[in-house]
């Protein structure tokens, strides 16, 4: 039977308004021990910053991460599904666009986010990715 997106994607989301600093997100990410998080304004969907962005976007373009905003560095132009798309409709995605998280919305509503391993748990629970993806944080 195939996986819908609202039975492997991640709830909870972190999420952080276009405005907040680069330094905030950062820290962000480091408390909620993820790499990405939704940048949402008036409750929709804006865009997803991740920790390669902060690196790239951010410190390897001389910006300073206290200064530049989530919004100035996030990517907007994002790939989405719906919690009722299937798991195959987000491995489709994933690969086609080369991604590793894609936000899950209702409407424009953010409700959660796939990653890669979240798929990789959903499809073969002993596959080694899906091994790294479950296994706690050793930092």
């Amino acid at each position: 039977m195939a996986q819908t997106i609202r039975e492997v994607m991640t709830e909870g989301l972190l999420t952080c308004p276009p405005s907040a600093s680069v330094t905030d997100v950062a820290k962000q990410m480091k408390e909620g021990n993820t790499g990405g998080i939704v940048v949402v304004e008036g409750g929709e969907l804006h865009g997803l910053v991740t920790d390669r962005d902060i690196v790239v976007r951010t410190v390897a373009a001389g910006e300073d991460p206290g200064a530049t905003q989530a919004g100035d560095i996030c990517t907007s132009e994002l790939h989405t599904l719906s919690p009722d798309d299937s798991a195959e409709d987000a491995v489709d995605l994933l690969r086609e666009h080369d991604v590793r998280r894609i936000p899950v919305v209702d409407g424009d509503r953010p409700v959660g986010i796939v990653t890669i391993g979240d798929l990789a748990i959903a499809r073969d629970e002993k596959s080694a990715l899906a091994d790294i993806s479950a296994a706690s944080p050793n930092n």
